[in-house]
Order: structure tokens, then sequence, then C-alpha cells
């Protein structure tokens, strides 16, 4: 009797991740979109002073 609860315990062990991986996202990010860049372009001169 305990082979067959070993057995059980692996085989639900082991839905349990396969159902995990297939599972809808739960992600609940909000949709942003683009954001606008608003710094300034890399300059490398400007950055070669700094050091």
């Amino acid at each position: 009797m305990k082979i067959f609860q070993w057995l059980q315990n692996i085989v639900q062990y082991l839905a349990n991740g396969v159902s995990q991986l297939f599972k809808p996202s739960d992600d609940d990010y909000p949709e942003i979109g683009v954001q606008p860049f608003e710094g300034e372009p890399y300059d490398e001169n400007k950055q070669n002073e700094n050091y």
C-alpha cells in the first residue's frame, strides 16, 4: 500500500508542476503603452569631459 501512496504523491507533484507551467498568466501590470523619451541624447564628448 505504501507503494501506491508513494506513486500517487509523485503523480500529484508532477501534475502540480505541469499545471503551474501551463496556467494563464497572473501578471497584473497596467497597460501604459509607449513612454516618450524625455532625456538628453548620448554625447560621447560630453561623457569624456567628466573624467
